[in-house]
């Protein structure tokens, strides 16, 4: 049963140390590309496999009233420009927010799609 905003969610400096502890698990490595706001910020993944199936991942709003993380952007080889822009300006927009690269082989298993 969802009550709306989740006041369980983690401090976003402790999710990021959290997915990079994950990632180094795994076998993969991850990279803060941005430090946002340590405690409220919002937290961009970057998912690659050796700069092959790069996927940009969010928290979208559910219907039930949760966030979860969904793939916005996949970066299309042939105009990875466009790809690297998006992120850009959602850096831009956002001071607040933080971008995780996750490296390796099925990175995109460690994002956690449970609201909580």
């Amino acid at each position: 049963m969802s009550h709306g905003f989740e006041d369980a969610r983690l401090p976003t400096h402790i999710e990021v140390s959290g997915l990079i502890r994950q990632a180094q698990a795994a076998g993969g490595f991850a990279t803060v590309l941005q430090s946002g706001e340590r405690d409220a910020g919002t937290l961009g993944i970057l998912t690659t496999h050796s700069g092959k199936n790069t996927m940009f991942w969010e928290r979208m709003p559910q219907l039930d009233g949760t966030r979860r993380f969904q793939a916005t952007r996949t970066q299309d080889i042939e105009n990875a420009r466009e790809f690297d822009d998006y992120i850009r300006r959602r850096m831009d927009q956002d001071p607040d927010l933080w971008i995780l690269e996750l490296d390796g082989p099925e990175m995109e298993r460690l994002i956690d799609s449970d609201p909580r």
